[in-house]
């Protein structure tokens, strides 16, 4: 067993206008300056050579065209506190890509990132890179909010991006640019494809990272140690996802141990896995339900979260996260639904 390692922290203050307010995101796009990166040696060297010495945080996301397996992944932006860098997978390609990786895979760096499940996806397939050590501020969310006894609706479980800016215990900031991007997207779906990159697109895809590093330090405010044990491992358990293969993950790094001062108090949190359900063609529907209907009603009945690719993929698998009882009691409640996976 283990104790939970010490996160370093990072700090990201937002400025505030006369009357208190945090300034428009106009104002911060000057405040922090924003590198496109076509090589490696634009990077920091910290980041290219991860160390225990200097242990980084940064804010992660990745920005492309159906971002999956079978996508193309363009931009990868990393916030660091006194920069933001846009790596462009496009005009770098493989070689800048591969430059990355020891960081995207080092557990000296961790990655702040709001859902992390396509982003992983692509660059394991696209890239082979296992990404490591992530803190997803939706998972974050939704134990903070387990934690101090508030409960979303199961159809409405999963907090936006956009929802978490907007939320004053964490940011209460407005982005609304936000939408006039997804306009454009589906106007024309190649738009990250494009070079040279536009303002518009530096800025959207620098406001997507921007604020990742306040928001987890807001989020250590409030997670105790179990929160913080569930946090790392559902984090790993929703990098591999969906990247599903033929070794059941078993070339990916191995979950985060139980902290010895949780099994001390005699409270240690119960094993927390992954289970892939494969269905037969044409039997999602089943699974499924009306609207949704037969998952809604197994969520209402055991605690664990219950994922579909979906038209991206992986299609004719269910996905199923949380305790080792309660996967096991979601997978024999979905399979009473469909005789043929038995």
């Amino acid at each position: 067993m283990a104790s939970l390692p010490s996160t370093p922290h990072t700090q990201l203050p937002l400025p505030l206008d006369e009357g208190g307010k945090p300034v428009k995101n106009e104002a911060l796009l000057e405040l922090l300056p924003v590198h496109v990166v076509t090589k490696a040696s634009q990077l920091p060297i910290d980041f290219l050579e991860p160390s225990p010495q200097t242990k980084l945080v940064i804010g992660f996301d990745c920005e492309g065209v159906d971002l999956c397996r079978y996508g193309t992944l363009c931009i990868m932006q990393l916030a660091f506190p006194d920069a933001i860098y846009l790596v462009d997978a496009i005009e770098g390609g493989e070689m800048l890509m591969r430059a990355c990786k020891p960081a995207l895979e080092s557990s000296y760096v961790t990655k702040v990132i709001h859902d992390c499940k396509r982003d992983s996806e692509a660059l394991y397939f696209q890239f082979g890179i296992k990404l490591h050590n992530v803190v997803d501020t939706q998972i974050a969310y939704s134990l903070t909010e387990e934690q101090e006894g508030r409960k979303r609706p199961l159809d409405d479980y999963y907090i936006s991006f956009v929802g978490l800016l907007a939320d004053p215990r964490y940011c209460g900031i407005s982005y609304l640019e936000k939408e006039e991007v997804r306009v454009l997207l589906r106007q024309d779906p190649k738009f990250w494809t494009y070079r040279p990159l536009s303002k518009l697109m530096i800025r959207a895809a620098a406001d997507d990272v921007r604020f990742l590093l306040y928001i987890y330090d807001k989020m250590l405010e409030k997670l105790n140690q179990r929160s913080l044990w569930h946090l790392s491992v559902r984090g790993e358990l929703y990098c591999r996802c969906f990247c599903v293969n033929d070794n059941g993950y078993a070339d990916w790094p191995s979950l985060p141990s139980t902290p010895d001062d949780l099994i001390a108090d005699g409270d240690a949190p119960e094993e927390e896995i992954l289970s892939v359900l494969d269905v037969p063609p044409g039997k999602m529907g089943c699974v499924i339900g009306k609207r949704g209907s037969s998952i809604l009603s197994i969520k209402e009945s055991c605690n664990a979260e219950i994922l579909f690719g979906g038209s991206k993929g992986p299609r004719d698998k269910v996905f199923i996260i949380g305790p080792v009882k309660q996967v096991r009691k979601a997978e024999a409640m979905l399979k009473g639904r469909m005789p043929e996976i038995r």
